[in-house]
C-alpha cells in the first residue's frame, strides 16, 4: 500500500469521493467515520438497492422496524422512518465538511420513490416533503432524469430544494438535466431569491459496458462507459465556461457538479480502479462502492489526471455507431432500465419490511 493512499491522492487532486452506500451497520460500527478521517470520503450517495440488500441482509433494523408495526407504521411510511434516521445520523457526521467547504461538499443523497420517476407533481410534492422532514442543511434529494423528472428538477430547485440529478448515461441527459438545474436558479435570480441551491447530476458509467458485453469487437470491450463519461464531462467543463452559467455564479449561484456514479466495474477480468482512474477530475465527484474503494486504497502506483481530449471521447464513440450500436437509442434504454430497476428493489424492499414487520411484531 503507498505511503499517501490513493483516495487522498484524488482528495488532494480536487475530486470528491463519495461512499456509494448506507447501512445502519455501516453507521454503528464507527466505519463511515473512519473513512471520513482516514480515507477522504466526504459525502455519500444511497439508493432503493442498497436500502434493499441493508434492511434484508441485516439484523440492524429489527428493533426499529418492531417499534414501528407496533405503532402502527408499514409500506413506504415505515420505509422513510428507517430512512431518514440513518441520513440524518450520516448528515450529522459530514456536518463539519459541509461547513468546511462552505457547502461545496459534505452532502448525503435520499431518493424519492422510484415509483414517481413519470410523475412530476407527485416529485415535486415528494422532494419538499423529504428534505422538511430530513431537516439537514447538507441533503440531496434524488430525483431521476427522465423528461417527466426534468420539470421536477427545475421546479425543486426553483423550491429551494438541493437535488442528487440520478440515472444520467449520456451526455445529452446530462445537458437536459443541468439545463433544467439553470432553469430553476434563473427563475430564483428573477424573483429576487437566494440562488444557492446546489446541486449534482449523476451520470453512470458501469452499466455501458453491460449492455454491450459480447455485442462489439474486443478492441472496444471496456471502453463505451468511458467515452459515454468523458463526453459528459467535456460537456460540464465547457457549460463552467459558458456565459449563461457565469452569469449564474456571478449572482451567487453554485456551479452544479458532475458525479460519476456506478464506478464499479462489473466485469471481474477487468480492473477494480478502471473508471476511478479514468474519471479523476478535479472540480467532480466520484461515488465508490466500498470494495471499489478498498481496490483504489491497495493501488501502488499514483493517481493522475486524465489526459483523453474531448476528440477521442468522440472518435470512440463513433467506432461503437460503427459496430452497429445506436448510442441514443441505448442510453434511453439504459435510463428506463435503470428506473425499472430500482422500481423493483423498491416494491421488494417494501415486501421485506412487510414480512419483517409481521414478524417482528
Amino acid at each position: 500500500m503507498p505511503e499517501v493512499l490513493p483516495s487522498r491522492q484524488l482528495h488532494a487532486l480536487g475530486q470528491s469521493l463519495w461512499l456509494d452506500n448506507l447501512t445502519r451497520e455501516l453507521l454503528d460500527s464507527g466505519r463511515l467515520r473512519r473513512y471520513i478521517d482516514e480515507r477522504s470520503i466526504t459525502g455519500l450517495t444511497s439508493n432503493p438497492t442498497i436500502f434493499d440488500h441493508a434492511i434484508k441482509g441485516s439484523g440492524h433494523y429489527d428493533d426499529a422496524i418492531r417499534a414501528g408495526a407496533r405503532s402502527g407504521r408499514s409500506g413506504e411510511a415505515l420505509f422513510f422512518d428507517l430512512a431518514i434516521d440513518d441520513i440524518r445520523r450520516a448528515a450529522d457526521l459530514f456536518a463539519a465538511v459541509h461547513e468546511r467547504t462552505h457547502g461545496i461538499d459534505g452532502w448525503v443523497s435520499l431518493e424519492v420513490s422510484p415509483l414517481l420517476a413519470y410523475d412530476t407533481p407527485a416529485t415535486i410534492a415528494a422532494a419538499r416533503e423529504l428534505h422538511a422532514r430530513v431537516a439537514r442543511p447538507n441533503l440531496f434529494i434524488k430525483i431521476p432524469g427522465t423528461r417527466q423528472g426534468l420539470a421536477a428538477i427545475e421546479e425543486s430547485i426553483f423550491a429551494g430544494v438541493p437535488i442528487n440529478v440520478t440515472l444520467l448515461f449520456s451526455a445529452a441527459q446530462y445537458l437536459a438535466s443541468a439545463q433544467a438545474w439553470l432553469r430553476g436558479i434563473e427563475r430564483r435570480i428573477d424573483a429576487g431569491l437566494s440562488p444557492w441551491v446546489p446541486s449534482v447530476a449523476s451520470i453512470f458509467v458501469s452499466r455501458w459496458d453491460v449492455a454491450v458485453a459480447g455485442k462489439a469487437p474486443d478492441a472496444l470491450r471496456m471502453k463505451l462507459g468511458i467515452a459515454a463519461g468523458r463526453q459528459a464531462c467535456d460537456e460540464y467543463r465547457r457549460l463552467l465556461a459558458s456565459p449563461r452559467w457565469q452569469r449564474a455564479m456571478n449572482h451567487g449561484a453554485p456551479p452544479q457538479r458532475l458525479l460519476f456514479a456506478s464506478t464499479g466495474t462489473k466485469d471481474p477480468t477487468a480492473s477494480a480502479t478502471l473508471y476511478v482512474e479514468a474519471f479523476a477530475e478535479p472540480f467532480t465527484i466520484d461515488t465508490l462502492p466500498e470494495a471499489t474503494l478498498d481496490a483504489l486504497d491497495a493501488l501502488d502506483h499514483p493517481i493522475a489526471p486524465p489526459t483523453a481530449r474531448a476528440e477521442a471521447s468522440i472518435e470512440m464513440l463513433r467506432a461503437f455507431e460503427k459496430a452497429g450500436i445506436d448510442i441514443d437509442a441505448l442510453a434511453a434504454k439504459l435510463q428506463a432500465d435503470g428506473a425499472t430497476a430500482f422500481d423493483a428493489s423498491w416494491k421488494e424492499l417494501l415486501d421485506v419490511i412487510s414480512a419483517k414487520g409481521r414478524a417482528l411484531a
